[in-house]
C-alpha cells in the first residue's frame, strides 16, 4: 500500500557574490532563486498503489522563490509564486496517462532520492529538471515483453504534448515529445537498449510570422517530422515543421546480487545529419556504479564526461540558392549542409528549448541573452563530473558534485574572440589552436540529517555548500540551510 504523502521545505540561501552557484540552482525545476534569498514547497502526493491491477495517482505542489534587490530588474517583486507540480495519473497493467505539469524521470540516483541525480544532465540530456514544468499531458508505454521472446526483448516509449508557458520569442509555442527504448535483458545479469528521445517545437504566435498554423494536418507532419504545408513558414516548408531535436542513446548494464553497473552513450542531435551520426563523437557518457546496500558511506559513484564540440562540423552551407529555391545536394556534391548542428537553439524559435530562461536540456547548456532573446549560448562544452553519495554514519544522506567544464559558447558566437567561427575548418581530431574555450569548475556537497518525531512524521535537517570558481559564471561561496517536514 502507497500512502499519502505531505511535505512542507522551507530553506534560505546566501552566496557572497550575491548569485547563487551552479550547483546551488541547477536541475531543481526551476524553483530555487537564482540570488541570495530563500523558497518555501508545500507538496502533496498520492502515488500509485503498485498492489492493485487498475491504480491512480495525483500530486500538487505550490512553491515560492523570494530574491530581494535584484539588479537585472530592480522593479520587480522580490516575491515568485508559482506552481511546481499539478498532476493526476492512471495505469493498468503496464499502460499509464499523466496529466498536467510535472517532474520529469530522474535516473541515476544516490542513496535517497530527494537528493536527486549524481548525472548532470539526470541520465537525459534533451530533458533534465533544470528548467520549470509546463502544463501536458503523456501516454507511458512502461517496458512490456514482446511475446514469444522468453520476456527477453521489451519496448517502452512515451508520447506526449505539452504548451509553454513563459514569456518567449514565440509565444504559446507547443511542445511534443516521444521517446522509444529496446531493451535485450537476459534476465540474469546483462542488459542493453537502444533509445531515441525526440523533442519539437511548434505553432505559437511568432513576432515575425504571426500565428503559427495549429491543426490536425502541421501536428501529424511534426510527430513524424515532415516539412510543413503551404500554410507554414518557409523554412519550415524546406526543413521540417517547427524546431526539432532530439539524442539518441544507448544504454548497458550488469546486475549483480550486491551492486549494479550501469554504462550510457546519450548523442544529441539537431538535424538528419547528427542522427546519421555525423557528429561522432558528442554525447554525455555516464558510467555509474550502485550498491543494493543504501545505508553505506558511499553508495553510489557516477563519472560522466560530456562533449559537444563537433557538431558534425563547422560548415552549414545555404541549401537555396539566391532565389530561395532549394538546391538539390545529391546532384551537388560539394554542398555541406551538415555541419554547425547548433544543439538546443533554432533560427525561428529563437528562445531555442529553454522554460522560463533555464536550459531544458542539460544545464551545462548555458543560457544567456543574445539578440534580446533569452536562450542557449553555449552548446559546445567539454566536460567532466564526478557524483557520489551515500549516507554519514550510515544514517544521514548526502551528495557530492564536482564538475569541471571548458565552454566554448556556439560556433557563431564564441566565448573567445578570435576563437572558431563557422568558415574555420576546425576538426576534432586535429584542433585549431586558436579554438579556445572557457574554464568552469562548480563543487556541491548537500544533504540532510533525519530526524523522527513520530509514528508518521519526520523532520529533515536539509543543508549545502556550494562554490563556483572560472570564467564564465561569477566566482562564489555559498551555503543553504532549511527545515523539511515530511507526514505519511
Amino acid at each position: 500500500m502507497n500512502d499519502f504523502v505531505f511535505s512542507l521545505m522551507l530553506l534560505g540561501a546566501l552566496s557572497s557574490s550575491g548569485s547563487l552557484p551552479f550547483w546551488a540552482v541547477s536541475n531543481t525545476a526551476g524553483v530555487m532563486p537564482e540570488r541570495n534569498g530563500g523558497f518555501a514547497l508545500m507538496e502533496a502526493r498520492k502515488p500509485f498503489d503498485t498492489g492493485r491491477t487498475f491504480q491512480w495517482q495525483a500530486g500538487a505542489s505550490l512553491a515560492a522563490n523570494y530574491q530581494p534587490n535584484d539588479p537585472l530588474n530592480p522593479e520587480s517583486s522580490p516575491l515568485h509564486p508559482m506552481v511546481d507540480e499539478l498532476y493526476a495519473g492512471i495505469r493498468w497493467q503496464v499502460l499509464r496517462l499523466d496529466i498536467g505539469m510535472q517532474h520529469r524521470d530522474r535516473e541515476f540516483l544516490g542513496a535517497d532520492p530527494s537528493l536527486g541525480s549524481l548525472s548532470v544532465t539526470e541520465g537525459h540530456i534533451v530533458e533534465s529538471n533544470n528548467a520549470r514544468t509546463m502544463p501536458g499531458y503523456k501516454l507511458v508505454l512502461e517496458p512490456w515483453a514482446i511475446p514469444f521472446t522468453g520476456k527477453h526483448l521489451l519496448i517502452s516509449g512515451v508520447w506526449g504534448d505539452y504548451r509553454t508557458i513563459d514569456d518567449r520569442y514565440v509565444d504559446g509555442a507547443l511542445v511534443h515529445r516521444l521517446r522509444g527504448y529496446l531493451t535485450y535483458d537476459t534476465r540474469k545479469h546483462f542488459f542493453i537498449q537502444l533509445g531515441l528521445d525526440h523533442y519539437a517545437l511548434w505553432g505559437g504566435t511568432s513576432p515575425l510570422y504571426g500565428e503559427m498554423p495549429i491543426t490536425f494536418d502541421n501536428y501529424f507532419r511534426v510527430a513524424t517530422a515532415r516539412r510543413a504545408s503551404s500554410a507554414g513558414s518557409k523554412s519550415d516548408q524546406m526543413n521540417v515543421i517547427g524546431d526539432q531535436g532530439g539524442a539518441e542513446q544507448l544504454r548497458m548494464g550488469w546486475k549483480e546480487d550486491k551492486f549494479d553497473i550501469t554504462f550510457q552513450w546519450e548523442k544529441p542531435y539537431s538535424d538528419k545529419s547528427s542522427m546519421r551520426f555525423n557528429n561522432i563523437p558528442d554525447g554525455a557518457y555516464t558510467l555509474h556504479f550502485s550498491f543494493k546496500d543504501k545505508d553505506r558511506w558511499i553508495s553510489d559513484a557516477l563519472l560522466e564526461f560530456h562533449y559537444t564540440m563537433w557538431q558534425s562540423g563547422t560548415l552549414h552551407e545555404k541549401e537555396t540558392d539566391a532565389a530561395g529555391n532549394q538546391i538539390n545536394w545529391h546532384q551537388n556534391k560539394t554542398l555541406n549542409i551538415f555541419g554547425g548542428d547548433n544543439y538546443f537553439t533554432n533560427g525561428e524559435y529563437r528562445s531555442g528549448w529553454t522554460h522560463f530562461g533555464r536550459s531544458i536540456c542539460g544545464p551545462l547548456f548555458f543560457t544567456d541573452v543574445a539578440g534580446g532573446v533569452r536562450q542557449v549560448v553555449n552548446n559546445r562544452y567539454k566536460a567532466i563530473h564526478l557524483g557520489l553519495s551515500g549516507k554519514l554514519f550510515r544514517f544521514a544522506p548526502y551528495r557530492l558534485m564536482l564538475t569541471f567544464s571548458d565552454d566554448y559558447g556556439t560556433y557563431a558566437r564564441p566565448y573567445v574572440k578570435g576563437a572558431t567561427s563557422w568558415n574555420s575548418g576546425w576538426n576534432w581530431w586535429e584542433p585549431n589552436m586558436l579554438d579556445k574555450g572557457l574554464k568552469q569548475f562548480s563543487a556541491a556537497f548537500s544533504g540532510f540529517v533525519p530526524l523522527k518525531i513520530g509514528r508518521r512524521s519526520t523532520l529533515d535537517v536539509v543543508y549545502g555548500l556550494y562554490a563556483d570558481a572560472g570564467e564564465v559564471l561569477p566566482k562564489a561561496f555559498a551555503g543553504s540551510l532549511g527545515i523539511r517536514y515530511i507526514f505519511r
